[in-house]
């Protein structure tokens, strides 16, 4: 079966046709690329239904590339890329439907880099290969650094040039480790090869591992981003064009989630241990910041983008808690918070599209004026702000149980962000939505069609992930307890690297 393959194909087959559609045939263009993401997003689906719980790596793939150095064209998913990919798809859809009113200039350019950053990001989830996956992380660079610097607001050169010099420079110490981490386990075993389970198996002493780690770790930081690497992304997000923020948010920052569960436990078990504490603080200090930080924000996507800081702190302190409680409510809530925020920047995309004002003080009474995106506004807000029934409750419930195992100051101070975010997005939606509407905005419209169907997934999806996680939670918890089993055995057994990496169902 080839499914992780056509994952990949499919938009990048979309791209292709664009490329030779005339850019004066707009409809044809957002035909080509909106039947690509269907196809694209269905499949993912597909794969999530189909997916065994506790079945380990599955859709496997694996073809030699560069054979003599060790690289294959080497895809799977486990129960953490696998609840990754099928968010990413169906934000994907949602944020290129929502891109046809707010992209307005070189459309054909816009929407075929899209499609190439689809595929990037897809790419990202299910490469097993650590060279093919440093491919896609640096390949979907590219196409986000054009978003924002082509189509975002007037400060647009300076954030999106701010944005590729921060993850680059992560992304190039990351190389330097892969590469000294390749060489020392061909020099151990004879054997080269970029494999991520064979590498695990890699004995690395403890200095060499840190360094290591660190490498990794920060790379991975800055994408988060975590405190205090924090600084590129709200001038990120205000300056790039909604469906931009939205794949910035939701997607995006998930890759370096992602890569802190997916690489830094598993390749540097005991140096992750040792510098758990010191992760643990900064998730809790970003918590903190960025709840903080929101309180004094004016404009509505400001706010947003630092409430990423503060949510992905959660997602941070669940990760380095290391244990099975917390592992799984960060893996949950980095899809919670795709959702989450992805929707709160397409409202504020409507609101400024209809309004073209973006301050809060600017805006008001707009529940009277709108009341269906009232409506939509205020579930997501709800979800955001972490109410039980709805998707974040779950995983920062599960993240604070996780934090209590391991002392109960983290899940003290993490729960002052609970407190924070109702504080911030209240009083947010208070402002913008109760009130008096100004006489210019008494006319604008509600929902069109277009935009309930873009909407009406993520609100299905908050409110079943909420009431029901379940078949997201059976197929994360088996791929966490495999990591874990390799950081305890590693840690307590050193010898353990000798014998076979666990989860390699392969």
């Amino acid at each position: 079966m080839l499914a992780l393959s056509w994952l990949l194909l499919i938009p990048a087959i979309g791209a292709l046709f664009v490329l030779f559609t005339p850019r004066e045939e707009v409809r044809a263009i957002r035909g080509i690329a909106l039947l690509a993401l269907t196809l694209d997003a269905v499949l993912a689906i597909a794969v999530f239904i189909t997916f065994q719980p506790g079945g380990g790596w599955q859709f496997v793939e694996r073809t030699p590339w560069v054979a003599q150095w060790g690289i294959d064209y080497h895809l799977g998913v486990d129960g953490i890329s696998v609840v990754l990919v099928a968010m990413t798809a169906v934000l994907g859809w949602c944020a290129y439907l929502a891109s046809w009113s707010g992209i307005t200039t070189r459309f054909k350019e816009f929407t075929l880099v899209f499609l190439v950053l689809q595929a990037g990001m897809l790419g990202v989830f299910v490469a097993r290969d650590l060279f093919l996956f440093y491919v896609f992380w640096e390949a979907m660079l590219i196409p986000m650094y054009f978003i924002i610097g082509m189509w975002g607001g007037p400060r647009r050169i300076y954030a999106a040039m701010k944005f590729i010099l921060y993850t680059l420079i992560g992304s190039l110490l990351m190389l330097v480790a892969i590469l000294w981490l390749y060489f020392e386990h061909g020099q151990q075993s004879a054997h080269f090869t970029f494999d991520i389970l064979a590498l695990m198996r890699t004995q690395l002493p403890g200095g060499v591992q840190v360094w290591l780690f660190a490498a990794f770790a920060l790379a991975f930081a800055i994408k988060v981003p975590v405190f205090p690497f924090h600084t590129w992304l709200p001038d990120a997000h205000v300056e790039a064009p909604t469906a931009g923020s939205v794949i910035l948010a939701g997607v995006l920052l998930k890759m370096g989630t992602y890569g802190l569960v997916r690489f830094c436990l598993p390749l540097f078990p005991q140096a992750a241990v040792q510098y758990a504490p010191l992760l643990a603080v900064l998730g809790i200090i970003g918590i903190l910041y960025g709840g903080m930080v929101c309180v004094m924000q004016r404009d509505l996507k400001r706010l947003i983008a630092y409430s990423s800081v503060s949510h992905l702190g959660f997602v941070v302190l669940g990760i380095f808690c290391i244990n099975q409680q917390g592992l799984d409510g960060a893996v949950l809530q980095m899809v919670n918070h795709g959702l989450s925020t992805g929707a709160l920047f397409l409202l504020v995309g409507l609101v400024y599209e209809r309004t073209h004002r973006r301050m809060i003080g600017d805006l008001g009474g707009l529940a009277l004026v709108m009341p269906v995106l009232h409506g939509v506004f205020l579930l997501v807000v709800l979800s955001s702000l972490g109410l039980p029934g709805l998707n974040n409750f779950v995983g920062e419930f599960l993240v604070l149980v996780g934090a209590v195992r391991v002392t109960v100051w983290y899940a003290v101070f993490a729960t002052g962000g609970v407190v924070l975010a109702a504080v911030y997005l209240l009083w947010m939606y208070q402002r913008v939505m109760h009130g008096v509407p100004r006489a210019e905005d008494r006319a604008l419209p509600d929902l069109s069609l277009r935009e309930w169907a873009y909407l009406a997934p993520l609100c299905a999806l908050i409110v079943w992930l909420g009431v029901y996680p379940k078949p997201a939670l059976d197929r994360i918890t088996p791929a966490t307890a495999a990591i874990l089993a390799q950081v305890h055995g590693a840690t307590q057994h050193p010898e353990f690297f000798a014998g076979a990496a666990p989860g390699d169902a392969s």
